[in-house]
């Protein structure tokens, strides 16, 4: 099992994407719309940063781009869709280090390590739970709301890489997204072919044990390590060392509700000791009470504007049930007013 340094070892001093990656987005809409200029432009930005495969964009641009693409088109479940046209290639030398590693198992392990060579701002992560194999995928600021587009279309791009590079009848055990479910949710149950939760605390695909560790090829080493040096150099242009308490967000995001966050298992996956994270978190006025503590409240205000049962943010935050978070809600309120 691949440890969490190696998944957020790097971050981004301003959140973006490849321009790239809209690609696809911006092959749609001149074919079912012809606006796609029009779009571009209303969020700042221009069909020629497209043809550079190093050019970013700003992520909070990309993902507002999303949102209003599917309600122009009239499809809400417009990302999944266009994640079931992905290709290795539409991600470069990520995806292909993808699409020729030996196991399902190993190529989850270098998407979420070199994760930030396509994108910013996210959190990316591969965990054992009850015997199965759990990829978590999202974006840390909360603030970038709402973003089912990019959700439901990286998810579905995720498994389209499998299915494309291991064996198409694969599909996961279960699906899980950070939104509320949609009204009709049939387009997205047809599309991963397995149980879709709503109201999770991540964006997760769940996959068999079996299946993650099944060999399909022999990997080419020398091949491999090629990619991994010309991604590692892309990463090392583009971002900067994060601060501890960037590094602890990453991992708040990728385990809460699935694995406990205490300072022990944080210190363990960064590879220090529980004093010490705890002594460098006070050094930056910070505490991984207080980290948790403001990464459950921004998930709470969140569906909470969405009209989400208690019993379901509870469940969806790790909390016994919806006594356990009314009492946090009364002790952030109070400390609030401190």
């Amino acid at each position: 099992m691949a440890t969490a340094p190696h998944f957020i070892s790097r971050m981004p001093a301003i959140a973006s994407i490849r321009a790239s990656v809209l690609g696809v987005l911006v092959q749609q809409l001149d074919k079912r719309t012809g606006k796609a200029d029009i779009l571009l432009a209303s969020h700042g930005m221009l069909r020629s940063q497209l043809n550079d495969p190093y050019a970013v964009v700003p992520m909070a641009r990309y993902v507002a781009l999303f949102e209003e693409a599917a309600v122009l088109i009239g499809e809400p479940a417009f990302g999944a869709r266009m994640g079931m046209l992905f290709k290795p290639a539409d991600i470069g030398p990520i995806g292909m280090l993808f699409s020729l590693s030996p196991t399902i198992r190993r190529a989850f392990e270098r998407m979420s390590k070199y994760v930030t060579s396509v994108q910013g701002a996210t959190s990316s992560g591969l965990f054992e739970e009850n015997g199965e194999l759990v990829w978590n995928y999202g974006l840390i600021d909360p603030a970038m709301w709402p973003r089912r587009q990019d959700s439901e279309y990286s998810l579905a791009a995720s498994c389209e890489l499998v299915r494309s590079c291991f064996t198409s009848s694969w599909k996961p055990l279960e699906v899980h997204f950070e939104h509320q479910a949609p009204r009709d949710a049939s387009p997205l149950h047809k599309i991963f072919r397995a149980p879709v939760l709503f109201g999770q605390s991540g964006n997760r695909l769940v996959i068999a044990k079996k299946d993650a560790d099944r060999i399909y090829r022999h990997e080419d080493r020398n091949l491999t390590a090629i990619l991994e040096r010309h991604i590692a150099d892309l990463i090392e242009e583009a971002d900067f060392e994060p601060d501890l308490r960037q590094k602890v967000r990453a991992l708040i995001a990728i385990y809460l509700g699935h694995k406990p966050i205490t300072l022990d298992v944080i210190s363990r996956e960064l590879g220090l000791s529980s004093r010490t994270l705890q002594r460098r978190l006070t050094e930056e006025g910070a505490s991984l009470r207080a980290l948790v503590r403001e990464h459950r409240q921004a998930i709470t205000r969140l569906h909470l504007s969405s009209d989400v049962k208690k019993a379901q943010i509870a469940d969806a935050l790790g909390y016994a049930d919806s006594t356990v978070l009314w009492r946090a809600q009364r002790a952030w309120s109070r400390a609030g007013e401190e």
